[in-house]
């Protein structure tokens, strides 16, 4: 039993890390301003868990995703 503890602790660990390169991958893609993309990776890589948290509940990921942009023309 305490080594199947030891060993989720990795692995927690281990997902957080993925999942803080998976938020700062989507930060730097996204349409923020250098100062905006600047202060959410400062604070993913400061604060994995709680940057992590604020970020996908504060950050209007749609806002500023180019994936989720809709552009309109006008047809001739």
């Amino acid at each position: 039993m305490a080594n199947l503890l030891h060993y989720s602790g990795g692995f927690f660990g281990f997902l957080i890390f993925i999942l803080d390169i998976f938020a700062i991958y989507e930060v730097f893609k996204s349409e923020r301003t250098s100062a905006g993309k600047l202060l959410w990776t400062l604070l993913i890589f400061f604060f994995p868990v709680f940057g992590l948290i604020f970020y996908y509940f504060f950050s209007e990921r749609k806002r500023y995703n180019t994936e989720y942009t809709i552009t309109y023309q006008t047809i001739p």
